[in-house]
């Protein structure tokens, strides 16, 4: 899909929930299901990240990311959800588009790359409304992948 990592159709999905940590876990069980990763330990890592400090960088856009071992190349999920929630971010608003990234443990530079072009791709703001816009997650994902095959080029 992208040079920087791995977004696949069914890592692309619309949800609800009433919580960071709901959010988290879903992402959690996202990444699981669809990379065959172990959820608890996908988690575990997420989460110590986010008490290191909120991946909620503002705009209403979070991106939840961790280092993780057994993984070949960095892998992404995304979530927007039905209705925003408070998430912690910098600018005090709630989320509701929430684009998480998954590295191999050693993927230093790859790492911040991938999370480099998410974050551009979604400040955005056009790119923001057409994603809330979107009707389903085929939409979705058909949205991301025109950017990151994009900017890619």
């Amino acid at each position: 899909m992208s040079g920087l990592f791995t977004l696949l159709p069914e890592a692309v999905i619309t949800a609800s929930a009433d919580s960071k940590d709901i959010i988290l876990g879903q992402l959690a069980a996202l990444f699981a299901e669809v990379y065959d990763l172990d959820r608890d330990k996908v988690l575990e890592r997420i989460v110590e990240r986010e008490e290191l400090g909120s991946t909620g960088f503002g705009r209403r856009i979070a991106i939840p990311h961790a280092r993780i071992s057994g993984l070949g190349r960095p892998v992404a999920a995304f979530i927007r959800l039905e209705a925003p929630v408070e998430f912690d971010s910098a600018d005090g608003m709630p989320v509701d588009l929430v684009f998480g990234l998954l590295s191999p443990e050693g993927a230093g530079a790859t790492h911040l790359h991938a999370l480099a072009a998410i974050s551009r791709m979604m400040r955005d703001e056009r790119m923001h409304e057409a994603l809330l816009e979107a009707p389903g997650s085929e939409a979705l994902y058909s949205l991301l992948c025109n950017v990151i095959d994009r900017d890619a080029a």
